[in-house]
Protein backbone atom coordinates (compact mmCIF):
# COMPACT_ATOMS: atom_id res chain seq x y z
CA UNK A 1 0.00 0.00 0.00
CA UNK A 2 1.25 3.59 -1.18
CA UNK A 3 -0.44 7.00 -0.79
CA UNK A 4 -0.02 10.46 -0.12
CA UNK A 5 -2.12 12.54 2.11
CA UNK A 6 -1.96 16.82 3.74
CA UNK A 7 -0.55 16.18 6.48
CA UNK A 8 -3.35 18.16 8.98
CA UNK A 9 -5.91 16.38 7.52
CA UNK A 10 -4.57 12.82 8.22
CA UNK A 11 -3.70 13.95 12.22
CA UNK A 12 -6.97 14.96 12.66
CA UNK A 13 -8.65 11.69 11.18
CA UNK A 14 -6.57 9.37 13.18
CA UNK A 15 -7.00 11.69 16.63
CA UNK A 16 -10.77 11.47 16.02
CA UNK A 17 -10.77 7.70 15.08
CA UNK A 18 -8.13 7.29 18.12
CA UNK A 19 -10.33 8.58 20.75
CA UNK A 20 -12.53 5.75 20.75
CA UNK A 21 -9.91 3.30 21.71
CA UNK A 22 -9.80 1.59 24.12
CA UNK A 23 -6.45 2.60 26.68
CA UNK A 24 -6.38 -1.05 27.66
CA UNK A 25 -7.32 -2.80 24.75
CA UNK A 26 -7.95 -6.82 25.30
CA UNK A 27 -6.23 -7.68 22.30
CA UNK A 28 -3.92 -6.07 20.11
CA UNK A 29 -5.62 -5.62 17.41
CA UNK A 30 -8.51 -3.70 18.79
CA UNK A 31 -6.28 -0.52 19.93
CA UNK A 32 -5.25 -0.12 15.94
CA UNK A 33 -6.45 2.27 13.67
CA UNK A 34 -7.58 0.58 9.78
CA UNK A 35 -5.67 2.17 6.97
CA UNK A 36 -7.37 1.38 4.02
CA UNK A 37 -6.97 2.77 0.47
CA UNK A 38 -9.25 0.68 -1.68
CA UNK A 39 -11.63 3.58 -2.12
CA UNK A 40 -11.00 5.60 -5.28
CA UNK A 41 -9.09 8.69 -4.12
CA UNK A 42 -10.28 8.49 -0.52
CA UNK A 43 -7.94 7.42 2.40
CA UNK A 44 -10.35 5.49 5.06
CA UNK A 45 -9.06 5.74 8.64
CA UNK A 46 -11.14 3.75 10.77
CA UNK A 47 -10.86 1.78 14.39
CA UNK A 48 -13.69 -0.46 16.36
CA UNK A 49 -13.56 -2.22 19.17
CA UNK A 50 -16.90 -3.65 19.37
CA UNK A 51 -18.43 -0.96 21.57
CA UNK A 52 -17.61 2.16 19.44
CA UNK A 53 -16.51 3.00 16.02
CA UNK A 54 -15.14 5.50 14.48
CA UNK A 55 -14.67 6.22 10.45
CA UNK A 56 -13.03 8.98 8.53
CA UNK A 57 -12.47 9.64 5.25
CA UNK A 58 -9.63 11.96 3.67
CA UNK A 59 -8.52 12.80 0.32
CA UNK A 60 -5.64 11.23 -1.07
CA UNK A 61 -3.27 10.60 -3.74
CA UNK A 62 -3.59 6.51 -3.76
CA UNK A 63 -0.54 4.38 -5.48
CA UNK A 64 -1.02 0.96 -4.66
CA UNK A 65 -4.04 0.15 -3.07
CA UNK A 66 -4.43 -1.80 0.09
CA UNK A 67 -4.91 -1.98 4.37
CA UNK A 68 -3.13 -1.66 6.86
CA UNK A 69 -3.58 -2.17 10.62
CA UNK A 70 -0.94 0.12 12.92
CA UNK A 71 -1.29 1.12 16.88
CA UNK A 72 -3.63 3.88 17.04
CA UNK A 73 -2.43 5.40 20.11
CA UNK A 74 1.56 5.63 18.38
CA UNK A 75 0.36 7.02 15.10
CA UNK A 76 -1.76 9.94 16.58
CA UNK A 77 1.48 11.01 18.63
CA UNK A 78 3.26 10.64 15.45
CA UNK A 79 1.08 12.30 12.67
CA UNK A 80 0.34 15.01 15.71
CA UNK A 81 4.21 15.90 15.58
CA UNK A 82 4.71 15.67 11.98
CA UNK A 83 5.64 18.80 10.31
CA UNK A 84 3.87 20.53 7.68
CA UNK A 85 4.35 18.62 4.93
CA UNK A 86 2.50 16.11 2.55
CA UNK A 87 2.78 12.81 4.50
CA UNK A 88 3.77 9.94 2.26
CA UNK A 89 3.21 6.12 3.75
CA UNK A 90 4.50 2.95 2.66
CA UNK A 91 3.68 -0.44 3.78
CA UNK A 92 5.79 -3.05 2.83
CA UNK A 93 4.91 -6.36 4.69
CA UNK A 94 5.66 -5.96 8.54
CA UNK A 95 6.81 -2.50 8.48
CA UNK A 96 4.85 0.94 7.93
CA UNK A 97 6.88 3.89 6.40
CA UNK A 98 6.52 7.38 7.05
CA UNK A 99 8.12 10.14 5.47
CA UNK A 100 6.91 13.82 6.34
CA UNK A 101 9.75 16.04 5.26
CA UNK A 102 12.78 15.60 6.71
CA UNK A 103 11.30 13.02 9.03
CA UNK A 104 11.28 9.52 8.81
CA UNK A 105 9.33 6.89 10.86
CA UNK A 106 8.73 3.18 10.32
CA UNK A 107 6.17 1.17 13.12
CA UNK A 108 4.99 -2.57 12.77
CA UNK A 109 1.64 -3.26 11.22
CA UNK A 110 -0.87 -6.35 12.65
CA UNK A 111 -2.90 -8.33 10.79
CA UNK A 112 -5.99 -6.72 9.28
CA UNK A 113 -7.50 -9.87 8.54
CA UNK A 114 -7.98 -10.05 12.32
CA UNK A 115 -9.81 -6.82 12.46
CA UNK A 116 -13.37 -6.54 12.93
CA UNK A 117 -15.85 -5.49 10.45
CA UNK A 118 -16.79 -1.97 11.48
CA UNK A 119 -21.22 -2.24 12.05
CA UNK A 120 -22.94 -0.25 9.17
CA UNK A 121 -24.97 2.86 10.56
CA UNK A 122 -28.48 2.57 11.30
CA UNK A 123 -31.26 4.60 9.42
CA UNK A 124 -31.18 8.40 9.55
CA UNK A 125 -33.73 9.42 12.67
CA UNK A 126 -33.35 13.38 12.21
CA UNK A 127 -30.58 16.15 12.38
CA UNK A 128 -28.91 18.19 14.71
CA UNK A 129 -27.35 21.62 14.61
CA UNK A 130 -24.03 21.24 15.78
CA UNK A 131 -23.69 24.14 18.03
CA UNK A 132 -26.90 23.53 20.17
CA UNK A 133 -26.04 19.80 20.41
CA UNK A 134 -22.62 20.01 21.52
CA UNK A 135 -23.46 22.46 23.92
CA UNK A 136 -26.42 20.25 25.22
CA UNK A 137 -24.20 17.26 25.79
CA UNK A 138 -21.74 19.11 27.73
CA UNK A 139 -24.40 20.76 29.67
CA UNK A 140 -25.57 17.11 30.70
CA UNK A 141 -22.48 15.06 30.71
CA UNK A 142 -21.30 16.80 33.49
CA UNK A 143 -24.24 14.75 35.61
CA UNK A 144 -23.33 11.87 34.28
CA UNK A 145 -21.94 9.06 37.27
CA UNK A 146 -18.44 7.62 36.77
CA UNK A 147 -19.12 4.16 38.42
CA UNK A 148 -18.84 1.13 36.31
CA UNK A 149 -20.55 -1.08 38.51
CA UNK A 150 -23.88 1.31 38.08
CA UNK A 151 -24.18 1.41 34.09
CA UNK A 152 -27.76 2.92 34.47
CA UNK A 153 -25.64 6.30 35.69
CA UNK A 154 -23.34 6.46 33.61
CA UNK A 155 -25.23 6.87 30.26
CA UNK A 156 -27.22 10.33 28.75
CA UNK A 157 -30.83 9.11 28.68
CA UNK A 158 -32.26 10.43 24.90
CA UNK A 159 -35.74 10.86 24.82
CA UNK A 160 -37.24 11.71 21.31
CA UNK A 161 -40.53 13.37 21.11
CA UNK A 162 -41.97 15.05 17.48
CA UNK A 163 -39.65 18.00 16.88
CA UNK A 164 -38.13 17.70 20.54
CA UNK A 165 -34.94 15.79 22.54
CA UNK A 166 -34.33 15.92 26.10
CA UNK A 167 -31.03 14.61 27.29
CA UNK A 168 -30.20 13.89 30.92
CA UNK A 169 -28.01 12.50 33.33
CA UNK A 170 -27.42 11.88 36.97
CA UNK A 171 -24.94 10.43 39.47
CA UNK A 172 -27.67 10.58 42.11
CA UNK A 173 -26.23 13.53 43.60
CA UNK A 174 -27.41 16.02 40.82
CA UNK A 175 -29.50 15.97 37.64
CA UNK A 176 -29.31 17.82 34.41
CA UNK A 177 -31.58 18.11 32.28
CA UNK A 178 -31.44 19.91 28.75
CA UNK A 179 -34.07 20.21 25.70
CA UNK A 180 -33.75 21.63 22.46
CA UNK A 181 -35.52 21.93 18.60
CA UNK A 182 -34.14 19.65 16.35
CA UNK A 183 -34.99 18.17 12.59
CA UNK A 184 -36.43 14.44 12.65
CA UNK A 185 -36.97 12.44 9.92
CA UNK A 186 -40.25 10.56 8.66
CA UNK A 187 -39.00 8.07 10.73
CA UNK A 188 -36.83 9.17 13.98
CA UNK A 189 -36.08 5.83 16.27
CA UNK A 190 -34.87 4.05 13.60
CA UNK A 191 -38.70 3.40 11.87
CA UNK A 192 -40.55 2.96 15.05
CA UNK A 193 -43.47 6.07 15.70
CA UNK A 194 -44.50 7.98 19.06
CA UNK A 195 -42.00 8.71 21.69
CA UNK A 196 -38.37 6.85 21.61
CA UNK A 197 -36.35 6.86 24.71
CA UNK A 198 -32.76 4.80 24.81
CA UNK A 199 -29.51 5.24 27.17
CA UNK A 200 -25.76 6.14 25.46
CA UNK A 201 -22.81 6.01 27.27
CA UNK A 202 -22.07 9.63 28.52
CA UNK A 203 -18.03 9.78 27.97
CA UNK A 204 -18.48 8.33 24.33
CA UNK A 205 -21.31 10.57 23.33
CA UNK A 206 -19.60 13.64 24.95
CA UNK A 207 -16.59 12.38 22.73
CA UNK A 208 -18.11 12.01 19.69
CA UNK A 209 -20.16 15.70 20.20
CA UNK A 210 -17.26 17.39 20.42
CA UNK A 211 -15.19 15.97 17.59
CA UNK A 212 -18.25 16.15 15.26
CA UNK A 213 -18.85 19.55 16.21
CA UNK A 214 -15.57 20.62 14.58
CA UNK A 215 -16.59 20.70 10.97
CA UNK A 216 -19.36 22.92 11.62
CA UNK A 217 -21.49 20.57 9.37
CA UNK A 218 -25.23 19.37 10.73
CA UNK A 219 -25.08 16.67 12.32
CA UNK A 220 -27.38 13.52 11.47
CA UNK A 221 -28.31 11.21 14.29
CA UNK A 222 -28.93 7.54 13.49
CA UNK A 223 -30.97 5.55 15.66
CA UNK A 224 -31.33 0.96 15.34
CA UNK A 225 -32.89 0.11 18.60
CA UNK A 226 -33.56 -3.24 17.79
CA UNK A 227 -29.33 -3.87 17.05
CA UNK A 228 -29.04 -1.46 20.65
CA UNK A 229 -26.93 1.35 18.41
CA UNK A 230 -26.91 5.06 17.86
CA UNK A 231 -24.98 6.21 15.01
CA UNK A 232 -23.40 10.18 14.69
CA UNK A 233 -22.49 11.71 11.52
CA UNK A 234 -20.93 14.83 10.13
CA UNK A 235 -18.38 16.56 7.92
CA UNK A 236 -17.06 13.34 6.51
CA UNK A 237 -16.92 11.78 10.28
CA UNK A 238 -19.11 8.94 11.60
CA UNK A 239 -19.31 7.12 14.96
CA UNK A 240 -21.53 4.36 16.24
CA UNK A 241 -21.83 3.39 20.03
CA UNK A 242 -24.03 0.19 21.65
CA UNK A 243 -26.38 1.35 24.11
CA UNK A 244 -26.88 0.91 27.66
CA UNK A 245 -29.05 -2.04 28.27
CA UNK A 246 -30.24 -0.64 32.19
CA UNK A 247 -33.62 1.37 33.29
CA UNK A 248 -32.37 5.34 33.80
CA UNK A 249 -33.74 6.74 37.30
CA UNK A 250 -37.20 8.45 36.48
CA UNK A 251 -35.83 12.17 37.00
CA UNK A 252 -38.78 13.74 36.92
CA UNK A 253 -40.56 13.41 39.36
CA UNK A 254 -37.77 14.35 41.39
CA UNK A 255 -38.14 17.61 40.23
CA UNK A 256 -39.35 20.10 43.15
CA UNK A 257 -43.61 20.99 41.90
CA UNK A 258 -42.88 24.52 43.56
CA UNK A 259 -39.88 26.42 45.45
CA UNK A 260 -40.39 28.80 48.64
CA UNK A 261 -37.42 30.57 48.48
CA UNK A 262 -34.97 32.02 44.90
CA UNK A 263 -32.36 33.97 44.50
CA UNK A 264 -30.83 35.11 41.29
CA UNK A 265 -26.62 36.01 40.93
CA UNK A 266 -24.00 36.74 38.83
CA UNK A 267 -22.02 33.45 37.65
CA UNK A 268 -19.02 35.04 37.34
CA UNK A 269 -18.31 36.67 41.22
CA UNK A 270 -20.05 33.93 42.73
CA UNK A 271 -17.60 30.92 40.97
CA UNK A 272 -14.90 32.84 42.04
CA UNK A 273 -16.35 33.32 45.67
CA UNK A 274 -16.96 29.66 45.94
CA UNK A 275 -13.13 28.89 44.75
CA UNK A 276 -12.01 30.60 47.30
CA UNK A 277 -13.70 30.29 50.66
CA UNK A 278 -13.62 25.98 49.66
CA UNK A 279 -9.75 26.76 49.52
CA UNK A 280 -9.83 25.76 53.40
CA UNK A 281 -13.02 23.22 53.13
CA UNK A 282 -11.34 19.79 53.01
CA UNK A 283 -12.35 17.16 50.03
CA UNK A 284 -15.90 16.42 49.60
CA UNK A 285 -16.87 18.68 52.72
CA UNK A 286 -19.48 21.43 52.15
CA UNK A 287 -19.61 25.10 51.22
CA UNK A 288 -22.85 27.11 52.71
CA UNK A 289 -24.75 29.65 51.10
CA UNK A 290 -27.15 32.01 53.25
CA UNK A 291 -29.37 34.27 51.66
CA UNK A 292 -31.07 36.73 53.47
CA UNK A 293 -32.18 40.57 52.39
CA UNK A 294 -30.81 40.48 48.90
CA UNK A 295 -27.04 39.12 50.18
CA UNK A 296 -24.77 35.78 49.76
CA UNK A 297 -22.86 34.72 52.59
CA UNK A 298 -20.34 31.47 51.65
CA UNK A 299 -18.70 30.08 54.88
CA UNK A 300 -16.30 27.25 54.66
CA UNK A 301 -14.28 25.18 57.25
CA UNK A 302 -14.44 25.42 60.97
CA UNK A 303 -12.32 26.40 64.09
CA UNK A 304 -10.02 23.35 63.74
CA UNK A 305 -9.01 23.56 60.49
CA UNK A 306 -9.45 27.25 59.72
CA UNK A 307 -12.16 29.15 58.15
CA UNK A 308 -13.54 31.30 55.38
CA UNK A 309 -16.45 33.48 54.73
CA UNK A 310 -17.14 36.08 51.96
CA UNK A 311 -20.38 38.65 50.89
CA UNK A 312 -22.10 38.92 47.76
CA UNK A 313 -25.05 40.84 46.62
CA UNK A 314 -27.85 39.11 44.93
CA UNK A 315 -31.36 39.33 44.71
CA UNK A 316 -33.35 37.25 46.69
CA UNK A 317 -37.06 36.79 47.64
CA UNK A 318 -38.81 34.34 50.45
CA UNK A 319 -37.61 33.04 53.90
CA UNK A 320 -33.97 33.60 54.81
CA UNK A 321 -32.30 30.15 53.91
CA UNK A 322 -29.07 28.37 55.19
CA UNK A 323 -27.89 25.73 52.48
CA UNK A 324 -24.63 23.84 52.36
CA UNK A 325 -23.53 22.19 48.97
CA UNK A 326 -20.16 19.98 48.12
CA UNK A 327 -18.31 22.83 46.23
CA UNK A 328 -17.42 20.72 43.44
CA UNK A 329 -20.61 19.95 42.55
CA UNK A 330 -21.93 23.46 42.51
CA UNK A 331 -18.81 24.74 40.26
CA UNK A 332 -20.01 22.05 37.88
CA UNK A 333 -23.52 23.41 37.72
CA UNK A 334 -22.66 26.67 37.41
CA UNK A 335 -20.44 26.26 34.76
CA UNK A 336 -22.92 24.34 32.68
CA UNK A 337 -25.56 26.70 32.91
CA UNK A 338 -24.23 28.99 29.81
CA UNK A 339 -25.27 32.15 31.12
CA UNK A 340 -23.99 35.47 32.91
CA UNK A 341 -26.71 34.93 35.87
CA UNK A 342 -27.59 32.11 38.05
CA UNK A 343 -31.33 31.45 38.46
CA UNK A 344 -31.37 29.10 41.94
CA UNK A 345 -34.69 28.08 43.85
CA UNK A 346 -34.97 26.33 46.78
CA UNK A 347 -37.78 24.73 49.36
CA UNK A 348 -35.60 23.34 52.29
CA UNK A 349 -32.55 23.13 53.25
CA UNK A 350 -32.32 19.80 53.16
CA UNK A 351 -34.69 19.37 49.68
CA UNK A 352 -32.87 19.33 46.05
CA UNK A 353 -32.31 23.04 45.02
CA UNK A 354 -32.53 23.96 41.35
CA UNK A 355 -30.15 26.02 38.92
CA UNK A 356 -31.49 27.31 35.75
CA UNK A 357 -29.52 29.74 33.56
CA UNK A 358 -31.42 33.93 34.11
CA UNK A 359 -32.50 36.15 31.22
CA UNK A 360 -30.62 39.22 31.28
CA UNK A 361 -34.10 40.74 32.79
CA UNK A 362 -34.19 38.80 35.83
CA UNK A 363 -30.88 40.71 37.05
CA UNK A 364 -31.87 43.95 36.86
CA UNK A 365 -33.46 45.95 39.87
CA UNK A 366 -37.27 46.28 38.31
CA UNK A 367 -37.43 42.37 36.86
CA UNK A 368 -38.59 44.13 33.17
CA UNK A 369 -38.35 42.22 30.29
CA UNK A 370 -39.34 38.54 28.96
CA UNK A 371 -37.29 35.68 30.22
CA UNK A 372 -35.43 34.33 26.73
CA UNK A 373 -35.89 31.28 25.35
CA UNK A 374 -32.59 28.30 25.12
CA UNK A 375 -30.89 28.73 22.27
CA UNK A 376 -32.30 25.58 20.18
CA UNK A 377 -36.29 27.09 20.86
CA UNK A 378 -37.75 24.02 22.83
CA UNK A 379 -39.03 25.02 26.28
CA UNK A 380 -37.37 22.78 29.32
CA UNK A 381 -38.89 20.53 31.58
CA UNK A 382 -39.66 22.83 34.25
CA UNK A 383 -41.07 22.45 37.88
CA UNK A 384 -44.44 24.16 38.82
CA UNK A 385 -45.00 28.43 39.86
CA UNK A 386 -43.39 29.93 42.46
CA UNK A 387 -45.11 31.33 45.17
CA UNK A 388 -42.69 34.29 44.38
CA UNK A 389 -43.16 34.40 41.03
CA UNK A 390 -44.27 38.50 41.06
CA UNK A 391 -41.21 39.01 42.77
CA UNK A 392 -38.82 37.90 40.43
CA UNK A 393 -38.94 36.79 36.66
CA UNK A 394 -38.83 33.12 35.77
CA UNK A 395 -35.89 31.79 34.65
CA UNK A 396 -34.55 31.10 31.13
CA UNK A 397 -35.91 27.63 29.95
CA UNK A 398 -34.11 24.87 28.15
CA UNK A 399 -31.94 23.81 31.02
CA UNK A 400 -31.64 22.61 34.41
CA UNK A 401 -29.45 21.21 37.10
CA UNK A 402 -30.64 19.58 39.99
CA UNK A 403 -28.65 19.56 43.47
CA UNK A 404 -28.69 17.25 46.41
CA UNK A 405 -27.10 19.62 49.35
CA UNK A 406 -24.95 18.55 52.00
CA UNK A 407 -26.46 17.99 55.20
CA UNK A 408 -25.72 21.02 58.17
CA UNK A 409 -24.32 19.79 61.38
CA UNK A 410 -26.50 19.78 63.74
Amino acid sequence: MKFRVERDALADAVAFVARSLPSRAPVPVLGGVLLDTEGDGTLTVSGFDYEVSARVEVPAMIGDAGRALVSGRLLADITRALPPHPVDVTVDGPRAAIACGNARFSLPTMSAEDYPQLPDMPPVAGALAPEVFAQAVSQVAVAAGRDDTLPMLTGIRIEIDGSTLTLAATDRFRLAVREFAWEPGESAGGGESGEVALLAPAKTLAEAAKTLTSSGSRIELALARGDGLLGLAGGGRRSTTRLLDAEFPRYRQLLPKEHTSAAVIEIAPLVEAIKRVSLVAERGTQVRLEFADDTLRLTAGGDDEGSAEEELSCRFVGEPLTIAFNPGYLLDGLGALGADHAHLSFTTPSRPALLRPASPADANDDGAGEAEPAEGGATAVEPGPSDHAEDLPDPRPGYLYLLMPVRLPG
